[in-house]
This record gives C-alpha cells, sequence and structure tokens, in this order.
C-alpha cells in the first residue's frame, strides 16, 4: 500500500514546517510506501522554500493563485498513492493522526478527520454558518455530517478520480467531495480529531464562503439526487396554487385568477424537470 499526502499551501510560512516534520516522523514510524506532495498556489512568502528545503517533499507550485481547491486537485493528479490523505499545512489539524484515518479505509470510500471544536477565525460568524450550511446538508444528503467541510480526509484514489472535475477550486472543494461521496452511495466515516488555532492569516472570506458553500450543497445535490431539490418545491407551488384556487372558487364565483394558474403551471413543471434531471442523473453513473 502506498499513502499519498497532499498539502495544498498559500501563505504558509509560519506552520509549513511544523507540519512537514510532525507529517515525516508519523509516516516512517508506518510500514507503507508514502510520498508528500506539497502544492504552492503561487505563495508570495517562504513556503515554496520551506517545502523544497525537504528531501522527502515532492513541491508543486501553481503559475498564479487557483484555490485551495485547485491545489488539491493538482495534488491528487500528482500523487502516485492508491490512498489519499488531504490535510492543510497551516498547523490546524492534526497530522499525527494520519495512521488513525488510513486505518478506518477498510470498511469505507473516505474516512473524515472530524474536528471536536472550532478554532478558526472569526468564530462568531463562522459556527452560526458551519451549523447552518451543515444541518441544510444533513437534510437534502438524508445523512448525518459531524463535520461538513474538514480539511483533513483519508480517501481512496481511485474513487476520487470520478468527481475532480465536478470540484471547485475555493474552500467548498471539501463540502462539495463529501456530498459527491455521499449522494452517490460512496461509504463514508468520520474519526474525532482535534483541531487547532490556525498560524498565520486565514483566507476565508465569512460573505463569499458562505454563500459558495450553500451554493454547493444545492448545486451537488441536484446533481445527484435532484429529486431532492425539485420534488419540494414542486410540492409546495403545486398545493400553494391548489389552496390559492379553492380561495378562488369559494370568493369569485368560479374565477380563477392568473396568478392561480401560474402557480400550479409552475408546481408542475418544476416536477416533471425534477423527474427529467433524475432520470439523467441516473442514466450518467458518475
Amino acid at each position: 500500500m502506498k499513502v499519498s499526502l497532499v498539502l495544498p499551501v498559500f501563505n504558509e510560512e509560519e506552520a509549513l514546517e511544523g507540519d512537514l516534520r510532525t507529517a515525516i516522523d508519523t509516516l516512517k514510524a508506518t510500514d507503507w510506501e508514502w510520498e508528500i506532495i506539497v502544492v504552492d498556489d503561487c505563495s508570495r512568502d517562504r513556503t515554496a522554500e520551506i517545502a523544497a528545503s525537504f528531501p522527502e517533499v515532492t513541491l508543486v507550485r501553481h503559475p498564479y493563485n487557483m484555490g485551495g481547491g485547485r491545489a488539491r486537485t493538482t495534488g491528487i493528479k500528482k500523487a502516485q498513492g492508491e490512498i489519499m490523505v488531504i490535510s492543510d499545512g497551516d498547523g490546524t489539524y492534526p497530522l499525527q493522526d494520519i495512521p488513525r484515518l488510513v486505518e478506518e479505509l477498510d470498511s469505507c470510500e473516505m474516512v473524515v478527520g472530524a474536528r471536536q471544536k472550532e478554532e478558526g477565525t472569526l468564530k462568531v460568524l463562522r459556527v452560526p454558518a458551519k451549523f447552518f450550511i451543515r444541518k441544510l446538508a444533513e437534510f437534502v444528503s438524508g445523512a448525518k455530517i459531524p463535520d461538513l467541510n474538514s480539511g483533513m480526509r483519508a480517501i481512496r484514489k481511485e474513487t476520487a478520480l470520478r468527481y475532480l472535475h465536478m470540484l471547485p477550486s475555493g474552500h467548498s472543494w471539501v463540502s462539495t467531495i463529501t456530498l459527491a461521496f455521499l449522494n452517490n452511495g460512496h461509504p463514508v466515516k468520520y474519526v474525532p480529531i482535534d483541531y487547532y488555532p490556525r498560524k498565520g492569516k486565514s483566507t476565508f472570506h465569512p460573505i463569499r464562503d458562505t454563500s459558495s458553500y450553500i451554493m454547493t450543497i444545492f448545486r451537488t445535490v441536484t446533481w445527484f439526487s435532484p429529486l431532492k431539490i425539485f420534488l419540494p418545491l414542486g410540492l409546495l407551488l403545486l398545493l400553494t396554487g391548489l389552496g390559492k384556487m379553492i380561495v378562488d372558487i369559494v370568493r369569485f364565483s368560479w374565477h380563477i385568477a392568473p396568478s392561480t394558474v401560474i402557480l400550479l403551471l409552475g408546481g408542475l413543471q418544476i416536477l416533471v424537470l425534477g423527474l427529467i434531471a433524475d432520470m439523467i442523473a441516473k442514466r450518467s453513473g458518475i
């Protein structure tokens, strides 16, 4: 078995050296064949220099800033192992727990390191936003999700390659691949891990990235299980239209208002679109 550790980094000179030393010591203590790939997303500090100073590390550099999600995709494509361990190089994740995640892959396709507490910046904004997004993801996916967007996880490369073309380039990469696995029947397991305060400056934007997470949930579920979006919306419009039609009949002696017709036809069209989208999703076999 070969394990590939992929670390996407952008201006992480404060944390990267410590993370790499922890990762190397941890992997050396195993009996696996392993490699470490650091994908530098065009950092402007000493990040690339630090990564290049470790002979155990393969450094890949983006020509310009392409986003953390794209850096993860680049690392997976470059990696040679059949098992991918993905983490951030900002000092927040316990890289000494890599063996725990890999060992749990015996019974699933992806193991997510579920953080036990929030230590990111702007906690007042991040905690309620992530709670709402996680509950929304649980509703549309039908699965319990302890941590939707953890940056540390172990994945079987063969399965991950099927979804790389649909993964975004930003922070929502991890959320998208989680939902893709859940909605396409790939077993996902969650292992509790510690989470440390970040070293350096976060690139998370509370408004832009939160809206991106929400759009990611709807986009991914529409891709794999479109009826979970179209069915409730279509039924809501139909029921509203039926209720309004009854009111119109009682109040206006069988005169149906144009708005009622629009509600009924709109609900019917959304249901038909949902059925067509569902058939396309099932036939595509992604």
